[in-house]
């Protein structure tokens, strides 16, 4: 191969020009191609050698379970950490509300969100691959956490204690406490899940949560937490529901109650959210000038704790508050194990659920800054998070991605910014806590729902994936629907459901094209949508871009008939037809013979007429015997039935283009074997082109090479196959 640049309009174009033999891969692998000798090992061996330490894969390890340790030692303090310092206290800012608003969602009281807030984060700086992601409570994760706790603890478990004569602050208490266990178990069951999954390398399970899948799913879950919240945004009490059509009864609730809407309650939340969505707006138009965001949240959660404690909005205006904070650190304390095996399902959803998120914002952070995160360190770093915080009576979390953006856009470098926003926390939840006991409910509402307005935006992907995928579509419209009407938990399930058929779907439906070749190149496209591509006299070249495996095996087939335009089956028959029509015409001229042959006494000038007319007999038998000369010579009659049926097709090859087979199973090959000796029984030669080397593999290890059907009918490329078929049609003409 030599390279010759050509200078064309002031720009350089570079050729390539091969001269070589046309191979198949019969002769690659016995005369290119040579395997390299690999020692096998015993099981022992592999044990052996896995089992092995050194201190090179100690520190290996040491490092990948602590990647703190990467970073830490050669940490550039004057370059990073002004950055990390204005980052942490901003996000942690930031934390605060958000902690106390998703405690609401999660059913549990607002210090839980507090303490879920610093735990989990302090422990993610240590063990997190990501730089750049904020850990924490997170709206979609609480919900979920919020519907189970609901459906094990409803209300209405605490009815009879009032009957005893338990007032209603002691009823609340009991419930409060044993929705905490229940959410402290789904917590516990969460960590091990992941981390468990982290350990077997379980990272890749990611994939099959699409982006499509997620969006559609978590702008669902944004529909459920509007609706959870209307309630205290209108000061309304309400029965919360959980499971199938929760959104719409809970819904049918606040309406039928919102003749007693809380006044006070309502014009407090919509100054909230007017002054937040202002504050997002300038925020967003202005990002390049300012040096943080503006706080909005925490400006809001002082001003309304303030106002609500001055007006005195519990007592003088019925409006609902926070309650109380205790003021330090709960002691740890071993979850309830009672109640494993009710949530031990749900735990599932929220460990992948949570993970999916964590990784899709890790990816784009590490894309953007250029470096890598490790998936299945992630899932053990979530799960640490979950598992450890369990015993602090935190409730799941995963990666926030408001809180994320705010601590990348804000100058976040490292963790540290983390490690920071989980100090400020822990300050409020030691010193200062109890000043947000008279913070109002409908503002932390409020504050949530202003959060989910970026959710909201994902409706935009609609228009889009309709132009570009209608199949994509289908999945986010299946997550959104199904999340919406069945719950977040039974709606995940389904949306992954229909995401794995789609995949499916998708190879049993592939694009079936003939291709042609672009003039003077050795380049391939589809007749159907190029002018320039002409196709070569006699040859069909079959593309269809899916593997080849059981589901469209039969699919594959029928397709490979239809696009080509030659079906065996129909040949074979059209054939016998011909034939037996040929046989009856032999019959009858033979039976015209023996007639003639039987006279009786005839007399002179009669033989003369009957000789005569047994010479033209004669002739017209020969005729007759040369027209069914194949019946006397077998060769004969092989060479007449391909003269006719190529008069029928005009192909004697068929080219099956390879390049998008992926992978071939038992039933593909079968299928393939089968369409080789169907076609040859016809007189046209189907062969392969462009077979990698893994399907080539595969073809071996299932005995597809045997008999008449060898590694010469494939070819490394579909030129090779091409110029082959030509050779062929020219030498063995079939006409």
């Amino acid at each position: 191969m030599e390279y010759e640049p050509e200078a064309e309009n002031m720009s350089r174009t570079l050729m390539y020009h091969v001269d070589r033999p046309v191979y198949n891969e019969g002769c690659i692998e016995t005369e290119l191609l040579h395997r390299k000798q690999k020692k096998t090992q015993t099981i022992k061996e592999k044990l052996s050698q896995s089992l092995r330490c050194s201190s090179k894969k100690l520190k290996s390890a040491v490092y990948s379970f602590l990647p703190i340790l990467t970073w830490l030692p050669s940490y550039p303090v004057k370059e990073y950490l002004l950055g990390d310092i204005i980052s942490g206290l901003s996000t942690g800012v930031m934390q605060l509300p958000q902690g106390l608003a998703y405690a609401m969602l999660a059913a549990v009281p607002p210090v839980y969100g507090l303490y879920s807030s610093f735990y989990p984060v302090l422990l993610y700086t240590f063990f997190g691959t990501s730089r750049h992601v904020s850990i924490g409570t997170f709206a979609v994760i609480s919900l979920m956490i919020g519907g189970i706790v609901v459906r094990e603890v409803p209300d209405s478990m605490f009815d009879i204690t009032a009957v005893n004569g338990t007032n209603n602050t002691d009823n609340q208490l009991a419930r409060d406490a044993m929705r905490v266990k229940v959410a402290v178990a789904v917590t516990f069951l969460t960590g091990i899940i992941q981390f468990c999954l982290g350990l077997l390398r379980f990272g890749f399970v990611a994939i099959y949560l699409t982006e499509p899948l997620v969006r559609g799913f978590t702008t669902a879950a944004a529909v459920h937490v509007v609706v959870s919240q209307l309630k205290y945004l209108f000061g309304i009490e309400t029965k919360r529901y959980s499971g199938p059509l929760s959104v719409i009864y809970s819904f049918i609730a606040v309406v039928s109650k919102i003749t007693t809407t809380n006044t006070a309650a309502i014009t407090v939340a919509l100054i909230c959210i007017v002054f937040l969505v202002g504050v997002k707006e300038i925020n967003e138009r202005f990002k390049k000038k300012l040096p943080v965001p503006i706080p909005g949240e925490i400006i809001v959660v002082i001003i309304s704790t303030g106002v609500s404690y001055g007006m005195k909005l519990h007592e003088n205006y019925g409006v609902d508050v926070v309650g109380e904070i205790p003021v330090g650190l709960l002691p740890p304390a071993v979850p309830d194990f009672s109640i494993f095996a009710a949530v031990i399902t749900d735990s599932f959803a929220i460990a992948i659920v949570g993970f999916s998120m964590a990784a899709s914002m890790s990816k784009i952070f590490a894309l953007k800054h250029g470096y890598t995160v490790n998936g299945n360190q992630e899932l053990i770093a979530l799960g640490l998070c979950n598992f450890s915080g369990s015993f602090f009576q935190t409730f799941a979390v995963t990666c926030s991605m408001s809180r994320s953006l705010v601590q990348e856009s804000t100058g976040g470098k490292t963790q540290i910014a983390g490690l920071l926003a989980s100090i400020v926390v822990l300050l409020v939840i030691v010193a200062i806590g109890f000043v947000f006991e008279t913070l109002p409910q409908t503002v932390l509402a409020a504050i949530i729902m202003v959060n989910l307005i970026g959710m909201f935006k994902q409706f935009r992907d609609i228009p889009v994936l309709w132009r570009t995928s209608r199949i994509e579509l289908a999945i986010w419209f299946v997550a959104f629907v199904a999340s919406v009407l069945l719950g977040l938990d039974y709606g995940l399930l389904v949306a992954v459901a229909f995401a794995i058929i789609s995949v499916i779907y998708r190879t049993q439906s592939p694009k079936y094209t003939i291709l042609g070749q672009i003039p003077e190149t050795d380049l391939y496209c589809d007749i159907e949508e190029y002018e320039e591509v002409m196709e070569h006299s006699g040859i069909k070249i079959f593309q269809a871009n899916s593997p080849l495996y059981f589901a469209n095996s039969e699919l594959y087939v029928n397709a490979l008939k239809k696009k080509t335009g030659v079906d065996p089956v129909a040949l074979l028959a059209a054939k016998k037809k011909s034939q037996k029509k040929r046989e009856k015409a032999k019959n009858q001229t033979k039976t015209t013979n023996k007639k003639r042959n039987s006279a009786v006494k005839l007399t002179n000038d009669q033989e003369m007429g009957v000789k005569h007319e047994l010479m033209d007999g004669e002739t017209h038998t020969d005729l007759v015997r040369n027209g069914q000369f194949a019946a006397a010579n077998g060769d004969g009659d092989c060479e007449q039935s391909l003269r006719f049926l190529d008069r029928l097709t005009g192909v004697h090859s068929i080219i099956l283009d390879f390049t998008p087979v992926t992978f071939i199973d038992s039933v593909g090959a079968k299928a393939l074997k089968s369409i080789m000796k169907e076609y040859d029984e016809i007189g046209v030669t189907v062969i392969v082109g462009a077979c990698s080397r893994a399907v080539m593999e595969d073809l071996s290890k299932l005995d597809f090479f045997e008999g008449s059907i060898t590694r010469d009918l494939v070819f490394p490329s579909v030129h090779d196959a091409v110029l082959y078929c030509q050779y062929k049609g020219s030498v063995e003409p079939l006409e």
